[in-house]
Formats: C-alpha cells, structure tokens, sequence
C-alpha cells in the first residue's frame, strides 16, 4: 500500500502484463493528489509495463480534478502504445464522465477481469 499527500492510499498490484491499482481514500480525504498521474505513470514505468487497470470502487465522488489527472494519465499510456481501463464507476462516476464527454475515453468495466478482456455487459435499453 502506498501513501500519497492528503491522506489517500493506493493498492497496487502487478498481473501478466497488467498494472492494477486501487485508489481509495483514507476518512474524509478531501482534496486529491495532485501528482496521481505523475505518480501512476512512475509505478507504470517501475513496473515494466504500458496497461494498466485502475479500480475506483472506493471512490465517493468522481471530481473533476482527479478526472483531469486521469485524463493526463491516458494521454501518456496512449502515446506509449499501452492501455488504460477503469472498472468500479458507480452510476455518478459515470454521469460525471458523461457530463465531461469522456464516457467514450473511459468506458466502465464491473472489475478488473472484464477491465483486461475488454469485456463490457450488454445493458437493457
């Protein structure tokens, strides 16, 4: 488990190919750090590896600071030829995305396996 600033934890751990790290705060963290994605793409670049999968079940609020990191941190995964996914997003999460236009950026995965197959559930109409 890694430490950040403001009182936020990560999870990570390494799969064949795969970086997965959980993101979660501790209390009532309220601000979020802002060198995520600096920091991501540090443990990416430690860890051998372009694909990674970021679990945001533990997420209260999706806010656009962190969204903004992420969107940095695609941008870097991209141009590196490797992959990022999200899994975890609650309905507001992915209504936050949406309000941004970036639902089609990070499309939403139930958890981590469907993240690495790519997988994602037919949803009624």
């Amino acid at each position: 488990m890694l430490k950040l600033a403001h009182g936020w934890h990560l999870d990570v751990e390494r799969g064949p190919d795969w970086l997965f790290v959980r993101l979660h705060p501790v209390s009532d963290a309220d601000e979020y750090p802002a060198e995520l994605a600096d920091l991501l793409w540090t443990l990416l670049r430690r860890h051998i590896t372009n694909r990674l999968v970021l679990e945001l079940d533990d997420l209260p609020v999706l806010r656009r600071e962190l969204i903004e990191q992420l969107v940095l941190l695609h941008e870097r995964i991209h141009a590196d030829g490797g992959l990022m996914r999200i899994c975890g997003l609650s309905e507001s999460h992915r209504t936050a995305l949406r309000s941004c236009r970036l639902s089609d950026r990070f499309p939403s995965y139930q958890n981590r396996e469907d993240a690495v197959m790519g997988h994602q559930p037919v949803l009624p109409r």
